[in-house]
């Protein structure tokens, strides 16, 4: 219960309002722990850290995220270079045969 009231705040839009329950919650956890490969005990001196399952989901989750937000980060980047090109078409005047088509883009 506290996980799937915890993650609800963060939810991207488009989802199922059924997608924070708990039943859904457990069944994507259980489906991580199932793909995820156990990573091997090491021997070695007492209080060495050992990585466990729950640290190598975290990480590849993480890096997963990471990489989603540096696509949508170029792709706003690229979208911003369009638009600030597109605006110093149309100060410049050379897109005056095309204001009317631009603001029937913006319209929709």
């Amino acid at each position: 219960v506290s996980v799937s009231r915890a993650i609800k705040p963060f939810a991207e839009p488009g989802r199922p309002p059924d997608w924070f329950s708990q039943k859904h919650c457990a069944s994507q956890y259980s489906e991580l722990l199932e793909t995820t490969e156990t990573p091997k005990r090491k021997r070695g001196e007492k209080g060495e850290v050992v990585e466990t399952v729950e640290d190598v989901i975290v990480r590849k989750l993480t890096a997963e995220r990471v990489e989603e937000l540096k696509k949508i980060i170029k792709e706003t980047q690229e979208k911003y270079r369009q638009l600030k090109r597109d605006a110093e078409l149309i100060q410049a005047g050379h897109m005056d045969n095309r204001l009317e088509e631009l603001c029937n883009e913006i319209m929709m």
